[in-house]
Formats: C-alpha cells, structure tokens, sequence
C-alpha cells in the first residue's frame, strides 16, 4: 500500500531476507570477512552468531549471490530439533541425493559418492545450516563426522554455522564439542548497528526500491529509530513498515518525530487519532450557507450593526470572519427556494413558548439566529429588486439606441433620395 503512495518499485522494509537490499554495515564488513577467509581455506567449519534479526541470513544470501556456482554447490537449510540421523538425511536431500528407502550407513555412503563426483567435477561442496542453536550435540557432531569426508588429502565439504549467541555459548562451553571447535577456523559475533549508520541504512533500503526523496525524513525520526530498536535490523524494518504505512494512510509527504511517536503509541496499544488526508473532507456543507464553526456572542448581533432601523435602510453585512464561509448560491436566480428553505428552517425549531424546559440564552440565540435569517431574506430581495431595475434600465437604453440608429439611417437615406 505505501509503495504504491509514495511511488516505490518495491517494499524496501520488508522482514524476509533479501540479498538485493544488502546493507554493509561495520560488522557485516567484519563478518564477509570471516567468511571470504573461511571459503579461501576450504575446510572446516565458520560460525556466524547473532541476536535475532542481526541479518546473519541476509549475509549469507548476499554472499551466495556472489560465488562462482560453476565451482561451489551450496545446500541451504534451516533446522530444527533434529538428531544425528536426520540432520544427515536433510543435509543428503537439500544436495538432491535420493536418500529414499535408506538406512544411516547406505546413506553416509550415497553423500560420499556424491561429494566425490562433485570434486571430480571441479567443484567443492558447501553446507551452510542456520538456526544452528536447535541442534543437540548428538546432530553437530554428525555434522562434524561429515566434514571428514576428503580426496587426495583435500576435504570435500566445508559447513557454515548460523545461530543466536546461545549457539555460541554451547559452542564455548559444552564438552561434548570440543572435536567441533578444534574445527572452526573463523568465527564472527554480529552485532546491532550503531546510532550513525540508521540513517544510510534507511535512505539505502529506500533508494533500492526506487525512492528518490519522497517522503523526507527528518533527522529526528533515526534517532528515535535507533532508541527503539538497538539498532536490531528487523526490527527497523519492522518500524519503518509501519511508519512509511500510516504515512501513506495520512497522505503525509514527511516523515517526522510525532508521526514516529503516533505508531509506537499504536504499537503499544493506546488509543492514536490518525490525521484526515488533506484532500478528505467529511465535513456536511449546508447548501445554502455555513454556519460559523465559532459561536459568536449572543448579545452581538452583526447584522443589527449594520442595519439602521431608525432609516428604514438596510445596510451592507459586516464582513463574516475568516473562520465564516458564507457560500450563497445564486440566491439572485432562486429566490423562492431561499425562502422556502428559511421558513422550514424557522418552523422546525422549537419556539419559545414550547420549550419549558429550554435556559432564556437558548430562546434568545434562537431569536437572535430567525431574525439574521429574516434580515438576510430581505437583503437578497432588496438586490433582487435592484438588479431587475438596472436590467430594465439597460434594455430601454438599448431599445432608444436601436431605435435612434434605425431614424438616422432612414433620413439618410431620404436626404440622398431627395438631391
């Protein structure tokens, strides 16, 4: 919805990794690092840990999107609690190997031959299993036994490790893995993004998504970005989304700190007034005329001011105040209407003797309100009346015109018959 608005070619803020909206923040520079040494070597296994939504997927995408696939094959998986059985037999079906109707020892093999005829292919084998935190010991130290599989003294499948900082606490402190990280040869911690890199971070995400300035985005709003979210890539995304999606509710052309601070309201469940787009309108217009969206003193009557009833005159109305829209409608053309709207008008409203109950300021504003009706009524009938006479006054002057022109031609026209 807000992309459409604010004319995007794409969600630039949305949760799914998306190796195209890559951002190369200080410590995703340190990890690609990590990982461009850790391919280099060939073997063994690189941890990349992170709090959730650090963008270790995202790195890892962006990394593959940029090896030479004629020379790496690349499994992808994401685990759960598997055990040492099952995390072979996932790891064999993302490499497509048919491990159907097979026992563990059949199926350690089928993965062997396959690793074997990928390097006879020229090309090495790369596992790459994230969620690493939900795998018992029992699973990584199959995992382990399958880094052992080598060829003419080189290994034949290097594995990457993804998972959230308990992944890398078990690594550290569990016995039973002491053989696995003897095999880690490189191992980064992602960690938030600092205060100054939200900023380059938002206008890098929108501008890979056709952004080109619209909405702006005041300074402000990072910083209460940043507070909010630790600088958590997800959960700036998350953020934004919501942001840029009220924005687009509210028409607003800028994005600033009360708008941020409306959505985190919203987020936590208070009660938020969303701003009426500027074009919106659900006020009712009275056909006739607006009332005026401030009541004006009882006592003031503006157009008795402008009405001498010693003189009998009927003067120009004062000026309506700038919150005071008068909008007649021809009321030269439908004088009738006029008047049969006012009259209808007048007899709904209760009268004074009716209403028992009704305070004196009451009766006296509605008084006050018949005889602004009466007076106006009258003031359209006194330009009616007006405007038919100097009508009238012209169409002589143009028939006298007419007819003048009409003699003079004529004895003109006798004068030269007559020489």
């Amino acid at each position: 919805m807000y992309d459409t608005f604010y004319g995007l070619n794409g969600r630039p803020f949305q949760l799914t990794p998306d190796p195209h909206f890559y951002f190369e923040s200080l410590t995703h520079r340190k990890a690609l690092s990590y990982l461009g040494y850790g391919l280099a070597q060939g073997e063994g296994f690189i941890v990349i840990t992170g709090d959730v939504g650090a963008g270790k997927t995202t790195l890892v995408s962006h990394l593959m999107a940029t090896i030479d696939k004629a020379r790496l094959t690349a499994a992808n998986i994401v685990t759960t609690k598997l055990d040492s059985e099952d995390i072979v037999r996932v790891a064999a079906n993302h490499f497509d190997i048919d491990t159907d109707h097979m026992d563990k020892a059949q199926l350690l093999s089928a993965f062997e031959e396959f690793l074997h005829a990928e390097a006879r292919a020229g090309r090495r084998c790369l596992l790459i299993v994230d969620e690493s935190q939900n795998l018992p010991a029992g699973a990584l130290e199959e995992l382990r036994m399958l880094s052992n599989f080598q060829l003419g003294g080189q290994a034949l499948l290097q594995i990457f490790l993804l998972g959230q900082p308990e992944f890398r606490d078990m690594l550290q402190n569990s016995n039973q893995l002491e053989q696995l990280r003897q095999r880690v040869i490189a191992h980064h911690h992602l960690e938030p993004m600092d205060a100054e890199e939200i900023e380059p971070y938002i206008t890098h995400r929108l501008s890979k998504s056709g952004w080109s300035g619209r909405p702006k985005i005041t300074s402000s709003v990072f910083r209460l970005l940043y507070s909010e979210t630790d600088g958590v890539p997800r959960k700036i995304n998350a953020l934004m989304s919501r942001i840029l999606l009220m924005g687009s509710i509210e028409h607003a052309e800028m994005i600033d700190q009360p708008m941020v601070e409306r959505v985190l309201a919203d987020l936590n469940g208070e009660d938020v007034e969303i701003a009426s787009p500027p074009t919106a309108s659900t006020e009712t217009k009275n056909p006739l005329w607006e009332k005026p969206k401030k009541v004006q003193d009882p006592g003031v009557d503006p157009v008795a001011k402008s009405s001498s009833p010693e003189s009998g005159a009927v003067a120009e109305p004062a000026p309506a105040p700038e919150h005071e829209v008068v909008n007649l409608r021809r009321p030269e053309t439908q004088p009738e209407l006029v008047r049969q709207t006012a009259e209808a008008q007048i007899a709904t409203e209760p009268k004074a003797e009716e209403s028992v109950t009704a305070p004196p300021a009451v009766d006296k504003a509605m008084a006050q309100r018949i005889d602004i009706i009466a007076k106006r009524l009258s003031l359209m009938e006194t330009r009616m009346s007006d405007q038919e006479e100097n009508l009238h006054r012209v169409l002589t002057m143009l028939v006298e015109w007419v007819e003048s022109d009409v003699r003079s031609k004529e004895s003109y026209v006798n004068a030269g018959r007559a020489a």
